[in-house]
């Protein structure tokens, strides 16, 4: 079996234009992550967390990425698409990813305590009841993804310490 070729060049430029969505986020006060979906080489989602926007906890940028492919596909299968986010999938944003069945998917920074797919656990490969697995690549601009994401964190607990008596909801396990 032939391996999937790989343009490490054009995974950078996706990488980079999901880490644009991030910014997104990191202006609208939410966790930096950002995700965009292609397929046969053109973008077809965007997509930013929007979590405290939305008052939503599923409006993770990776399932509103997919909602949108899905959507720009008219089909909710997204084979052939691949999938760049810049964090390590959590479980619930990996279990939609293995129902929505992308090809592969191109992550930024890894997630050791929570990610979903090959962090902590790995929902995407290697989990026989689920019906199907994805291709991954990781690392693909990861300081550049991890930077974006630990500032947000150190920021958030700076605010914490001039305000202690302020709720902040911001969780680093994001």
């Amino acid at each position: 079996m032939d391996e999937p070729l790989i343009d490490t060049q054009s995974d950078e430029h996706f990488m980079r234009l999901a880490l644009r969505e991030a910014r997104k986020a990191l202006a609208a006060t939410e966790v930096p992550i950002g995700a965009v979906i292609v397929h046969e080489g053109k973008v077809i989602a965007r997509a930013w967390n929007q979590v405290e926007t939305l008052k939503d906890a599923t409006a993770h940028a990776e399932m509103l990425c997919l909602t949108a492919a899905q959507s720009a596909m008219g089909d909710w299968r997204l084979e052939g698409c691949t999938l760049y986010v810049t964090k390590e999938p959590c479980p619930m944003c990996a279990g939609a990813i293995v129902h929505c069945r992308p090809s592969r998917v191109v992550i930024g920074c890894s997630d050791p305590k929570a990610g979903a797919a090959g962090g902590w656990i790995n929902l995407l490969q290697s989990n026989p009841p689920l019906n199907h697995t994805c291709d991954i690549s990781s690392g693909v601009l990861a300081e550049e993804c991890l930077y974006l994401i630990q500032s947000f964190f150190r920021e958030a607990r700076e605010k914490k310490k001039e305000n202690p008596r302020r709720e902040y909801r911001f969780e680093e396990g994001e």
